[in-house]
Parts: C-alpha cells; structure tokens; sequence
C-alpha cells in the first residue's frame, strides 16, 4: 500500500471511529471515558512494545509508531472500548462475549485483508497469541469501569 493510501486509510479509519461515538450519547461518553483514557494508555504502551518485539511490522516507511499503530489506538480501540462499555456493562459474560467476537473479526479477517493489503503483517506473534494480546484487556477494561462507578457512588452519596 502506498504511504498515500496508508496516511488517507489512517484518517478515514480514525475518523469514523470518532464520528460514531456520537451515537453512543453523550451521558455514556462522561461515564466510560475514563476507563477507556486508561485501557487505551495501556494498550498504547503494549503496542509499543510490541513494536520493539516485532510481534507485527508494517509495510510502509517511516515504519514510525504515529503512522502504523497509533491510528488503530485512538480509532477502533477506543470505539469498541466505548461500545462494549455501553452495551454489556453490567453483565461480565455478555461483555466478554462481544468483546471477542469483536476481537476475533479485527484478528482473522481483518488481519489477512491487512496483510493482503500490505499494510502490516504479524511477525513474531501468531492470530491465536493476537487474539489473546487484545482479548485479555478486556477484564481490566471491565474493572477499571466498576472502579470508576464505584468510585462516583460513593462520591454521590457522601
């Protein structure tokens, strides 16, 4: 894939994502944001140190965190954090049912379509190893909300 193509796939991808989170209604966003600020931190500090260990590679130069992973950080990543929040918060099984079926179409699918594409391969790290890289934040998302709503019950009542 062409850097053009990549840099315009980056901005179409990231915003979409942020355009969407329009629907998921203003009193959500307040509410989820904080834990989708930290999940989102954290899986920016695995991404770069998956990077260090290429786990995956993209294609194209400047093969610079800012144009390979980062889009996929602040775009899908925050966007499925903010609706597995809205849809199964409350309920840990539904939430990590949809969590990994949305995982699974972003690993398989959309991984081959990548690497088809040219646009990043994974190198050190298998699709089963990548499934779980995401799926296992998805716990920590989940407690990081019941610390926040925790936390704001408490700070309500006093």
């Amino acid at each position: 894939m062409s850097k053009k193509n990549q840099v315009f796939l980056n901005i179409v991808m990231v915003g979409l994502s942020w355009l969407s989170l329009f629907t998921i209604g203003r009193s959500n966003l307040k509410r989820f944001a904080p834990a989708t600020l930290i999940i989102s931190i954290i899986e920016i500090i695995n991404a770069i140190m998956g990077k260090k260990r290429k786990w995956w590679v993209f294609y194209n130069k400047p093969n610079k965190y800012l144009f390979g992973e980062f889009p996929f950080n602040i775009g899908p990543f925050v966007l499925t954090s903010f609706f597995t929040l809205k849809f199964a918060y409350g309920n840990f099984s539904k939430f990590m049912i949809i969590t990994a079926i949305i995982h699974a179409i972003f690993v398989f699918p959309i991984s081959f379509v990548a690497k088809k594409l040219k646009l990043y391969t994974l190198v050190r790290i298998n699709n089963g190893y990548f499934f779980l890289y995401f799926l296992l934040k998805a716990p920590i998302l989940y407690f990081l909300q019941f610390l926040f709503e925790k936390f704001n019950t408490k700070s309500v009542e006093n």
